[in-house]
């Protein structure tokens, strides 16, 4: 193998925003929850990040504010993974406009975190789940 083939192309590695946006805006809190502006290398700590949707954003604050802007982007993607483990199983494209009315019936109690599991709980996919053998 050469080195050229060993090595990453540009275009093709990873970008900051592409691992995980979410977690470096959440980046200044150490292990135990404390604030803390400098890494464990004494590095000033970069917790700036570009959402999925190209909104940049600088730290927990900016972050909350930019996903308050597009509030069902974000419960839809909560309902995915609290629907997946509800049903013990990935979810299909059939599964989708289940999905999308649980988010509706989220949002008509301002996407409050038990109307979103309530909906969860009375949605058709739930409600008709096979039991595990």
């Amino acid at each position: 193998m050469s080195h050229k083939s060993a090595s990453i192309e540009p275009r093709t590695s990873p970008s900051k925003s592409n691992i995980d946006p979410y977690g470096f805006a959440l980046e200044n809190f150490d292990a135990i929850g404390r604030w803390r502006t400098r890494g464990e290398s004494n590095e000033t700590i970069d917790a700036s990040g570009l959402l999925p949707d190209g909104t940049a954003f600088e730290g927990p604050d900016e972050m909350r504010a930019a996903l308050l802007k597009n509030p069902e982007r974000f419960v839809g993607t909560v309902a995915e993974k609290l629907l997946t483990y509800a049903l013990g199983r990935n979810l299909e494209s059939f599964d989708m406009p289940a999905v999308r009315g649980i988010v509706r019936e989220a949002a008509e109690n301002n996407y409050r975190f038990s109307s979103l599991v309530f909906a969860i709980v009375q949605s058709t996919p739930f409600q008709m789940r096979m039991p595990q053998s």
